[in-house]
Order: C-alpha cells, then sequence, then structure tokens
C-alpha cells in the first residue's frame, strides 16, 4: 500500500504517489538549482512546470487517476535532463558520454503570434504554421477584404477571435512545432530576454520606426480590446442564451418520460390514439425513452458547450462519456427512424371491397329520398381525433374507432331496376392486409318506403387500428327517376356528380335531380337563372366566350366583358324621357 500526496502543480491539482512525488520534487529541485543565478530564471520554470502539468494531463484517463513512477518518468524522458542533473562526464574520459536525444517532428499549432504582430498577430501565427511569409499572408487578407466585399477583413476577424495567442513560451514553442523541453524553454526565455536587450542597446537608433511602430499597435489594441469586449459581452449572452434553451428542454423530456411515457401519471389528449395508430410493436414507454435520448443527448450539449462558453476552467465531462452519448444518441435515432418505416409500411397499400344488392322501393315510381341516419343517438363518442377517426362506444358500451369518412354518390342503372354498392377502403403494409381491414369495417343502410337511410359514421374494432378507413356508397339509379338529396346529406355528397347546374356537392342538397338518358341529373325545382336575371337589374355569364358581366338599374347602364381579347368595360347615362 503506497500513500499518495495531494500537490499543486501550475494552478492544477494532481494525485501522486509518494514515490513518484519525491521523484519529481528531486527534479524539479534540480531544475531550480540549474538556472539559479540566470536570467529569467522565474518564468523558465514557472513554463517548466507548466509543460509538466500539460503532460500529467494528457496521460490522466480522469481527474481522481494517481500519477506513478510510470507518468513521471514518462514526463522526464520529453522534457529532458537539467546540466546540473547530470554526472559531469568530462572528468571520466573512459566512459562514453551520455546524450539525450531530443524528439523531432512535432506538430506545429496555431497561435496568435504577438510578439510579431502589426494588429492582431493572426498573419504572423499562419506565417510559422503555413511556412509563408507573414508579408504575403498580409497582402492575401488585404486583397480578399478588396474584392470580396469584405470578406478578408470577417476572416480575419474571425481568426482574431477563435485562435488563441501564444502568451506562455511552451504555446510560443508549439507554436513553432519545436519540442517543449528544458532546453528549448530557457533558450526561448533568453531569446526574449536578449531581444529587449537588443532593443534598448538600439533605442537611439530605431527610434523613428519604433515609434511609428508602437502608436500603430497602441491603435489596433485599442480597436481590438473594443472588439474582443463586445465578442466577449455577445458570447456571454449567447452562452446563457444556450444554457436556458438547454435546460428547459431537458426538464420538459424528463418530466414527459416519466409521467406520459413511463407510468402515464399525467392523462395527455392523444395519447390514447397512439396504440391505435401504432403498428411498430414498440410500447409507449420504450418510444419515450428513445425520444428522450434522440432529443434530450443534442440539447445537453447545448446546454455543455453554454457553460463553457461561460466557465471558463469548466472540466470536461471526458472521452468515454463523450462517446457514450454518442452512440447512444446513434442507437436511439436509429431505432426510431426503423419503427418509423416500419409505421409508414403500414400506409403502404390501399385494398378495398365492394358489397352490393338490388332494392326494393314501396312506390318505384315515386321520388327516391336519399338522408342520414342520425347516428348521434347510436353511439358516444370520445373528443380525441385523428384526422376524421375518432373513439367511440357502441350499445353494449364496447369501444370502437368510428368515422365520418362517408361519400354518396348516385350513377345512372344500365337496368330499371335500383342498387346500391358500398366500396370499403383502407391501407395496409400489403394489399392482402389492406383487404382484410377494409373488410373489418361496420357500415349500414336501412330502406323504408322510398327512402334509403344512411349511417353517419363507418366503425371497426379499435385492434384494426386507424388505417384511413372510408366508405363509398354509389346508387344506381334507372333513367327518368327522380331524387332528392335531404339537408342531411350536405357533408357527405361526393364528388364528380352530373348535375345541369355545375353544383358542387353541398349544393346539391334540398333539391329534387331528374336522371337523364345521358346519366347527368336534371334540377327541377332549381330557380331559373334568366328569371333571376329579368328580376334583378344585372347577369353574369361565364362560358366558352369568356366573362360577360351586365349591371343595370334604372339611372345608368354597366357592361363589363372579359374574353380572350381583353377586357372591355362600357357604361352609359341612360336619359329620362
Amino acid at each position: 500500500m503506497n500513500k499518495t500526496v495531494n500537490i499543486n502543480l501550475a494552478n492544477t491539482l494532481f494525485h501522486i504517489d509518494d514515490d513518484a512525488y519525491n521523484k519529481l520534487r528531486r527534479y524539479l529541485e534540480s531544475i531550480r538549482r540549474s538556472f539559479a543565478g540566470t536570467k529569467g530564471s522565474d518564468e523558465i520554470i514557472a513554463d517548466i512546470e507548466a509543460r509538466i502539468a500539460e503532460l500529467f494531463l494528457e496521460k490522466m484517463e480522469n481527474e481522481r487517476q494517481v500519477i506513478t513512477h510510470k507518468e513521471v518518468d514518462q514526463v522526464i524522458e520529453v522534457m529532458g535532463q537539467p546540466e546540473d542533473y547530470m554526472v559531469d562526464e568530462d572528468i571520466f574520459e573512459d566512459e562514453p558520454k551520455k546524450s539525450y536525444a531530443q524528439p523531432t517532428g512535432r506538430a506545429k499549432k496555431l497561435y496568435r503570434d504577438i510578439d510579431h504582430k502589426y494588429i492582431g498577430g493572426v498573419c504572423a501565427g499562419l506565417e510559422h504554421y503555413l511556412g509563408i511569409d507573414a508579408l504575403w499572408i498580409r497582402l492575401i487578407f488585404i486583397l480578399l477584404a478588396v474584392f470580396t466585399s469584405g470578406f478578408g477583413l470577417i476572416a480575419y476577424i474571425l481568426l482574431w477571435i477563435l485562435v488563441p495567442e501564444a502568451a506562455t513560451t511552451s504555446q510560443k514553442l508549439d507554436m513553432r512545432g519545436e519540442p517543449v523541453n528544458i532546453s528549448n524553454i530557457e533558450r526561448k526565455v533568453k531569446e526574449g530576454f536578449d531581444d529587449v536587450a537588443e532593443k534598448v542597446k538600439n533605442v537611439d537608433y530605431d527610434k523613428v520606426g519604433d515609434r511609428v511602430k508602437s502608436s500603430s499597435k497602441t491603435f489596433f489594441d485599442t480597436i481590438g480590446d473594443i472588439i474582443l469586449f463586445l465578442f466577449k459581452v455577445f458570447g456571454k449572452f449567447i452562452g446563457i442564451l444556450l444554457i436556458i434553451i438547454g435546460a428547459s428542454t431537458l426538464v420538459g423530456l424528463f418530466f414527459g418520460l416519466f409521467t406520459v411515457g413511463m407510468f402515464d401519471a399525467v392523462h395527455v389528449p392523444g395519447i390514447d390514439f397512439y396504440e391505435i395508430v401504432n403498428t411498430s410493436g414498440a410500447p409507449v414507454w420504450v418510444v419515450s425513452i428513445l425520444l428522450f435520448f434522440a432529443v434530450g443527448i443534442p440539447f445537453f450539449f447545448l446546454l455543455y458547450l453554454g457553460l463553457k462558453i461561460l466557465v471558463n476552467n469548466l472540466k470536461s465531462i471526458g472521452n468515454i462519456a463523450k462517446f457514450a452519448l454518442l452512440g447512444l444518441w446513434l442507437i436511439s435515432v436509429g431505432t426510431l427512424i426503423v419503427l418509423g418505416i416500419r409505421q409508414a409500411a403500414e400506409f403502404s397499400y390501399t385494398g378495398s371491397v365492394n358489397d352490393r344488392a338490388e332494392l326494393t322501393l314501396e312506390i318505384p315510381s315515386d321520388t327516391l329520398v336519399i338522408t342520414m341516419k342520425d347516428g348521434d343517438m347510436d353511439y358516444s363518442r370520445d373528443d380525441i381525433h385523428f384526422g376524421r377517426m375518432t373513439f367511440g362506444y357502441d350499445e353494449n358500451d364496447n369501444r370502437i374507432l368510428m368515422s365520418d369518412e362517408v361519400d354518396i354518390k348516385v350513377r345512372k342503372s344500365n337496368t330499371d331496376s335500383i342498387s346500391i354498392n358500398i366500396r370499403k377502403d383502407a391501407d395496409g403494409s400489403s394489399t392482402p392486409a389492406a383487404r382484410d381491414r377494409a373488410r373489418n369495417i361496420e357500415y349500414a343502410y336501412t330502406v323504408d318506403g322510398n327512402e334509403i337511410v344512411l349511417d353517419k359514421y363507418l366503425t371497426t374494432e379499435t385492434l384494426n387500428k386507424a388505417r384511413n378507413q372510408e366508405v363509398t356508397v354509389t346508387i344506381y339509379v334507372p333513367e327518368s327517376m327522380t331524387v332528392y338529396f335531404d339537408g342531411s346529406t350536405s357533408r357527405y355528397i361526393g364528388r364528380g356528380i352530373d348535375n345541369d347546374q355545375g353544383f358542387y356537392r353541398s349544393g346539391m342538397a334540398g333539391q329534387h335531380w331528374l336522371m337523364d338518358v345521358d346519366g347527368e341529373l336534371q334540377c327541377l325545382d332549381c330557380p331559373d337563372s334568366e328569371e333571376d336575371d329579368e328580376e334583378g337589374n344585372g347577369k353574369i355569364i361565364i362560358n366558352e366566350d369568356g366573362i360577360d358581366i351586365d349591371i343595370k338599374d334604372n339611372a345608368d347602364s354597366f357592361e363589363m366583358k372579359i374574353n380572350e381579347d381583353g377586357i372591355k368595360v362600357k357604361a352609359k347615362e341612360q336619359s329620362n324621357n
């Protein structure tokens, strides 16, 4: 059993094994001794500690992991040894000198080079990353800004905001693709001090140039600070908005999952119809869980993004959690897609069955009256609807599905008798399945004297599901027979009934119609259009010649014609004699 120690390295807390801690402590002490009395020693040691902390974080799988000898040795191998930590090999001439190979081929990272900036250091940073002189990059941005309506300026501002600046020595080495170890950190810090000393030494020679450059930097720095401040404020607002949206959505989904979906604790209108519409076989609670993950996981990451914007030091949830949530989301979405495809397949085919019978009227030569039965007296209905389908209860209080999807049509009979055809339609995953569902539709009618009484509703058992069930009633009447549509049929009269008045559906109710030899219904008691014209003061005629509108009164005459020649309007004052 080994004791663990908590250490704070570069403002980061680590749990480290006691033996590994002692080794790391000796290593850091040797570094301090090695750089004692060196210019910038404090900055060098701080950068080295920051780099060590960064390496430890890369090797840790979670925040509770304990640093051991293995991790310390790997870090020392990357960082290298300070000079005072090595044995002075010059006094052992017979022994070969130890060499510490530096890793090569390190990938560059994109940073803004603030040491060589003119505005934001974007072009200087791209010079290191792309290997192209900063002058050419600056010219490209200028040309893009001039010839692309400001695109170059927008791109520069976005890079200024999104790309971090190389502030620490480790970041400057990463920017150049150099290994971040002790020797390079020491060299970089010393170069910084040498540059400062050189500038001070040559201040008289570079006085004019330095003033111009520093003035331009001061101006652009001020503008940059203002822009960054505005974007930070806007970013904080976006972060708060993302948190509100993500949190409220997750709370709503969670509440819905454990009430409606899991335990049906809250009765929501429409949930009852799930079992009627659903044919995928998945229970409502399974679909609720899948929807919770499919919708909730993206909004969780939206919430997490908002927290990352507001909290600078917010710890990551870890790669394991991220990939687990991504996998769960993909599984949920994929399962919902499969269930959706299975559901859509139930509406792929339409099947029909027909029931035809001849009718015997009490007085065959009398008028045939078509009316609807008051179905509200026979059934009680729920207020839940799926299209025109709803729940109902029959006379035995059994729950059924009912719909008023009933159409009435009248056609000329080829015989001297009256017949009726009841066509029942329904959807299914195949034609045989659709026909079976259509065959299970219940629909009735009665003949009372010369009156055909049709049911207002078709019904079917709930196990047949809601699959666009509908009924079409076609009544065949012989030539010269009169048909009367009762007012109760106005919403049930179907399309395509030929009549001499050109009435559409409900307009035929309440009138007597005579079946002619061509199968067209002639209205027997419709108002005469010519009489209407005489009683009124004008007329509107629409035919193949166009539209003729004629409006007259005692005072003046107004006439307008619309045809292929255009529009003609004529107004004439009448004289009073």
